[in-house]
């Protein structure tokens, strides 16, 4: 410990005994950052990074540590494979004594591309916020952005469920009968330095796929670390945001799938870095907050699949028959889409000579129409059953690898590493999966602690966790068919997540 650290440690004591009050056990923190962009693939706009935040609570011997890194996962996707984790967790606690079970990491889910030594990074970056704890006030707020995410799972008409992807196309608009819900609320914790009063570190939680990408395609923490970025250039360099990934599972940036301007990032950063700011101005810090970490393993059950990739086959073969001959391909078929849209009545040529036909009692205009017609609504159903059947492969497919997954593991119950945060009035609990909103939204709404927030991506990776009503839908939609997990999961993990926020 620090001699400054000492001081200030003496001087609270003091004061409690001075006043005859009791004072609430000071807390200590400390904040650092590192690059963690790959030197072949720059991202000279935004770097990549590794951040993280020490907790030490002296009086009760308790401690924790939060990074958060801008990879797409820990483990199983991404280059960040086991045993990654139980590496930087193990090295960490060698090196600080902050125990394993302490240590939260949750990745971003960027899908930037980081350095080959980043284990290095990640533990060099942990050891420096350990080195810099400092006698800290905090303060727990909420923030509100709402024009930067959308559902990406759509409801359709004939009661079933598609999402948005890059991967297949939308559905027909007039398809689309509803959208799903977002979370536009942002879970911020504050520390300020005990002494100085300036911001220490500034905790931000979204849900939202940093998905958006750059112009050009580059390298790029996406719209998490802008946001990032935006934080720590208004409060300082000597202020860490760091961004904690939420129930993301079914949430895309808006403007995911535009074709009609360059896909950028930067500006959804901006909004929810700015919007962080905010919120982060409001909250009052206060110090002795109480602070506390849990970890716990919960057993989750496993889905058998078998019955609806069975299912799937036959439906894609049934698509398969469905397909019929047209003479159009689409060198024709673009054209005369076009003139059949601009005016229906008489497409084929002026409208005069359709009127010229009439009057001589010919029908040769209307009859090509007929024809031609005929031939575009073939090509437009052979069209859709692409469409359709391309969705189905591409999800069957994801069925099929967990449910080898499944089979290899005899159906015995996946186990998820659950995590328990409390700052003061800031609550969070984590999960190794990408949670969809719904479920976070249920659980902060039955928490009676205003400031309770749910993050996936956290500790590990176990694929999409969907609700059990989403799950209705497998095959459906990627969170519905990337997944390990029987409808049972939601229940179990809704009461131990409402469990561990209650840390009495």
């Amino acid at each position: 410990m620090s001699p400054r650290l000492l001081v200030i440690l003496l001087i609270l004591a003091a004061h409690s005994a001075a006043t005859g009050r009791e004072t609430p056990p000071p807390l200590l923190a400390g904040a650092a950052r590192i690059d963690i962009t790959h030197p072949d693939h720059p991202s000279p706009s935004c770097p990549l990074r590794a951040r993280a935040l020490a907790f030490e609570q002296p009086e009760n011997g308790r401690s924790a540590l939060v990074i958060a890194i801008d990879v797409v996962a820990l483990a199983e996707i991404g280059p960040l494979r086991d045993p990654f984790l139980a590496r930087v967790r193990s090295r960490i606690e060698e090196s600080t004594g902050i125990p394993a079970d302490s240590i939260i990491v949750n990745a971003s889910h960027c899908h930037g591309i980081p350095c080959e030594d980043v284990e290095d990074r990640v533990v060099a970056v942990a050891e420096e916020a350990w080195s810099r704890r400092v006698a800290v006030r905090s303060g727990a707020g909420a923030g509100h952005e709402d024009r930067i995410s959308e559902n990406r799972r759509l409801e359709l008409v004939d009661g079933g469920q598609a999402d948005v992807r890059h991967a297949y196309a939308m559905p027909a608009d007039e398809d689309v009968a509803a959208v799903g819900p977002i979370d536009p609320e942002i879970g911020v914790l504050r520390l300020d330095r005990a002494d100085e009063g300036t911001p220490l570190a500034v905790v931000f939680q979204f849900a939202c796929h940093p998905i958006q990408g750059v112009p050009g395609g580059g390298n790029t923490p996406d719209l998490t670390g802008f946001a990032a970025q935006v934080i720590e250039e208004n409060l300082g360099p000597d202020c860490i945001a760091l961004f904690l990934q939420g129930c993301a599972g079914d949430i895309n940036p808006a403007h995911y799938k535009t074709v009609d301007r360059p896909r950028d990032a930067e500006y959804h950063g901006n909004r929810l870095g700015l919007a962080t700011l905010k919120a982060a101005r409001a909250i009052e810090t206060r110090p002795g907050s109480g602070f506390h970490v849990r970890c716990r393993s919960l057993p989750l059950p496993r889905a058998d699949l078998s019955e609806r990739i069975a299912a799937m086959e036959s439906e894609l073969d049934d698509l398969l028959d469905s397909l019929r001959g047209t003479s159009l391909n689409l060198k024709t078929f673009l054209p005369l889409y076009v003139k059949y849209h601009l005016f229906p009545d008489a497409p084929s040529h002026y409208r005069h000579r359709y009127l010229q036909d009439e009057s001589i009692g010919r029908e040769d205009w209307n009859h090509l129409d007929a024809v031609n017609r005929k031939n575009l609504e073939a090509y437009l159903a052979n069209i859709r059953t692409m469409e359709e059947m391309t969705r189905l492969q591409i999800n069957l497919a994801l069925l099929e690898k967990h449910q080898a997954r499944n089979a290899e593991a005899n159906m015995q119950p996946v186990e998820a590493e659950l995590m328990a945060l409390r700052v003061g009035d800031f609550r969070l609990v984590t999960f190794p999966g990408e949670v969809t909103v719904p479920v976070g939204l249920a659980i902060k709404g039955a928490s009676p602690h205003r400031y309770s927030f749910v993050s996936g991506y956290t500790n590990g990776y176990l694929y999409y966790a969907p609700t059990a009503a989403q799950l209705l839908n497998r095959g459906g939609a990627q969170e519905d068919s990337d997944c390990l997990l029987a409808p049972g999961w939601e229940k179990a993990f809704t009461a131990a997540a409402l469990e561990l926020f209650d840390d009495r």
